[in-house]
């Protein structure tokens, strides 16, 4: 991201009066809603930042306190957590962050208040700001490698519910500057549409993502037209909505979600090393819990020693919990290589050197005795216990499903007023299959058996 400044010393032998002018016509001339005295206060203070995304082009920090909560440490933690895990192992270009997504969807969130005030939609300025907060921090409570982590040291609570820590922790340090943004992205706040547009099955988060991730990664399905799907949605009795001439975008938007799940985020490879990261910190957890010491940072130590449930959360917890990246997985596996731990030692290397398991996926589960051979031949081969073989030999489940007409619709306002889902709405029939969860199972096991 490249940045760029505001100045205006080329211009100092104006007056102060005709220089906040000329700013403020440069500002509105480039669609910032501004007070020029504010802009003026701004020059002193946090200049202007103009951010340049590969995605959208120019992105426009829109005031001093996204600036500020953008500089804060718990949000530039956010740079070194990868946005798509480890699907860079498959997908080479896919090493963009979850500071890169949250930036794009406060950009789309910047669209949809412009698109909705102009269609007459009232919208605070309180409401605004909020909702940019909001979008900005949805994902600040992400592990390193995103999902990996919920699965392993950091149990029983979901990166949702650590975003709302980290928002609560902020708040504090920001005299409440947070609380009305706190309030929509828990759905507490009576306009509803504004916590449709942080998290809905058409919000900016899975906007941004879907279009995002098909760049990083090359792979031209999830190209999606988020620009024309935000200028159809419209606002009737505080619930969002689309227009009905948006309604292919929309069908475009859900069979990218299909094929971008399908084909990138549950991709076999994908799911081996996930799962293989998960019972790498598995395994370095049981190990630490029987007395061994093993190298690692203050911060993966802890959550290593401890069992973190929700309720004991603390900010002290927190806290630790914001030193944790990508970087302390690496790093810590980098020295596992060499531990005197079989399954850690072989693990950790498999992973580094993507020396993956071997999986198979099928419509339906695996038969218990393909199973027990499998490890069976495993512990002979390792000469290692039924326990330990588990962790080279396992079975798992993954399911999709596209829209889900059981949360909160995407709803259609057709020309007559009538409003609509949108599988009510479409003449497509395989958008009706999408709407149907998909099951499949796997099983991941060391090339070579059978």
């Amino acid at each position: 991201m490249s940045f760029f400044y505001l100045n205006s010393s080329h211009s100092s032998f104006l007056n102060p009066k005709i220089q906040t002018s000329c700013i403020a016509r440069y500002f509105e001339a480039n669609q910032y809603i501004c007070h020029p005295q504010k802009i003026w206060n701004l020059k002193k203070r946090n200049k202007l930042k103009i951010l340049n995304d590969p995605i959208y082009g120019f992105i426009t920090l829109p005031n001093e306190l996204i600036f500020d909560l953008i500089e804060h440490k718990f949000f530039q933690r956010l740079r070194r957590i990868s946005q798509m895990g480890l699907s860079y192992l498959v997908y080479p270009g896919a090493h963009h962050t979850r500071l890169h997504h949250a930036l794009g969807c406060m950009f789309l969130m910047q669209k949809a208040v412009r698109v909705l005030r102009f269609k007459g939609v009232a919208i605070s300025d309180e409401e605004e700001q909020a909702l940019y907060i909001a979008i900005l921090l949805h994902d600040i409570g992400h592990g390193p490698f995103s999902h990996a982590m919920e699965h392993s040291i950091v149990n029983g609570i979901s990166h949702e519910a650590i975003s709302l820590k980290f928002m609560e922790e902020i708040n504090s340090e920001f005299n409440g500057s947070l609380t009305l943004a706190i309030r929509i992205f828990k759905g507490e706040y009576h306009r509803n549409f504004l916590h449709q547009l942080i998290s809905g099955q058409l919000d900016m988060d899975r906007l941004d993502y879907l279009k995002r991730d098909s760049f990083y990664t090359g792979v031209s399905e999830g190209n999606i037209n988020s620009e024309r799907i935000i200028t159809m949605l419209t606002v009737v009795e505080d619930e969002l909505v689309v227009e009905e001439k948006g309604i292919y975008s929309v069908e475009k938007f859900l069979l990218s979600r299909r094929l971008m799940y399908w084909q990138v985020y549950l991709h076999k490879t994908s799911l081996v090393a996930e799962n293989l990261l998960i019972r790498v910190l598995k395994r370095a957890n049981e190990l630490v819990e029987e007395g061994c010491t093993l190298p690692a940072s203050n911060a993966l130590t802890f959550f290593l020693q401890h069992t973190i449930k929700e309720e004991n959360f603390t900010s002290e917890v927190l806290s630790l919990f914001a030193k944790l990246d990508d970087y302390d997985i690496v790093a810590a596996m980098k020295a596992w290589t060499t531990c005197d731990d079989f399954v850690l030692s072989k693990l950790s290397t498999m992973l580094l050197n993507r020396d993956l398991l071997k999986i198979k996926i099928k419509k339906k589960p695996f038969k218990l005795e393909k199973i027990e051979k499998l490890t069976t031949n495993i512990e002979q081969k390792f000469g290692i216990s039924e326990k330990e073989a588990q962790y080279f030999v396992f079975t798992g489940k993954i399911s999709n499903q596209a829209y889900n007409q059981n949360k909160q619709n995407i709803n259609i306002l057709l020309k007559t007023g009538k409003i609509v889902d949108i599988v009510k709405a479409t003449d497509q029939f395989n958008l009706k299959a999408l709407s149907k969860p998909v099951d499949k199972y796997f099983i991941c096991y060391p090339k070579g058996q059978n």
